[in-house]
C-alpha cells in the first residue's frame, strides 16, 4: 500500500521541490498551497503523515495540527521559517512530532519523513491492545477506546497528553522520571530541552483536568525527579 503524505506549503517552489523528492521515494503526495484547502483534505481524506508549514494564508499550520489531532495520531512534521523556541514548544504542545526549520535540504525532509513513519509503525506494531480501565479519584481512562473521563465528563486529550497520563496511571504512586516519561511517550532520546516539552504537556493536562498547580489533586510534581499520580 502506498504511503500517503499531506504536504501543506504556500511557497510553490518549495512545495514542488519537496513533492518531487517524496514522489521519487514512492510516496503519494497530496499538495496544498493554503490552509483552507488543507483543512478540507484533512476532513475528507486519510493520511499516513503530514508536513505542515506554520505560516499559511487563511488557516495556519497550528490550526491544521489541532484539527488533525482531534481526528488522528499519525506523525506531523512542522515546517517553519522561524527558528523560534516558543513556536516549537507551542507546536509540540499541540501534538507535533518533529520540526524542520527553513532553509532545509529536500533530502533532510525525506529522511525525517521516513524516520517518523518508521517510529510510528514500529510503535503501533509492538503495542499490545489493552482492554482495561485505569482510574483514581473520579478520573478514569479506557485504554482500548482511548477515552478519559473526570467525574463522568469526557476530557479531550492529544495523543501525547494521553500517553503521559496513561504512564502515570499505570505507575500510580510512583514518581516517574522526566527522562522516562519523554522516552516512553515520544519514543525519542531525551535531551535537557525535552524537559520543557514535558512541562508544557503537564500544564495542559492540569488545565484540562482543572487541577490546581499549587495543590494538585491528581498530577503532582516531584522536584528533582518528575511527576506522579497517587
Amino acid at each position: 500500500m502506498t504511503t500517503k503524505v499531506l504536504l501543506v506549503e504556500d511557497e510553490l517552489e518549495i512545495a514542488n521541490l519537496v513533492e518531487l523528492y517524496l514522489k521519487n521515494e514512492g510516496f503519494e503526495v497530496v499538495k496544498c498551497l493554503d490552509g483552507s484547502e488543507a483543512k478540507e483534505k484533512i476532513e475528507t481524506e486519510t493520511f499516513d503523515l503530514a508536513l505542515l508549514d506554520i505560516m499559511l494564508p487563511g488557516v495556519d499550520g497550528l490550526q491544521l495540527l489541532a484539527l488533525i489531532r482531534e481526528r488522528d495520531n499519525y506523525p506531523v512534521i512542522m515546517l517553519t521559517a522561524k527558528d523560534d523556541e516558543i513556536d516549537k514548544i507551542t507546536g509540540l504542545s499541540f501534538g507535533a512530532d518533529d520540526y524542520i526549520t527553513k532553509p532545509f535540504k529536500p533530502l533532510e525532509v525525506v529522511a525525517r519523513v521516513k524516520a517518523q513513519l518508521r517510529r510510528f509503525n514500529q510503535y503501533n506494531k509492538n503495542k499490545e491492545p489493552e482492554s482495561m480501565t485505569l482510574s483514581t479519584k473520579g478520573l478514569e481512562m479506557n485504554v482500548e477506546k482511548r477515552i478519559v473521563t473526570l467525574n463522568e465528563e469526557v476530557i479531550e486529550l492529544t495523543p501525547k497528553e494521553f500517553g503521559i497520563l496513561q504512564l502515570l496511571l499505570e505507575n500510580k504512586g510512583a514518581a516517574m522520571d522526566s527522562e522516562v516519561i519523554f522516552e516512553s511517550v515520544w519514543k525519542e532520546d531525551y535531551y535537557t530541552s525535552s524537559n520543557n516539552t514535558i512541562m508544557v504537556h503537564i500544564r495542559h493536562l492540569r488545565e484540562k483536568m482543572n487541577d490546581a498547580v499549587e495543590k494538585p489533586k491528581y498530577i503532582k510534581t516531584v522536584w528533582g525527579v518528575g511527576y506522579k499520580i497517587d
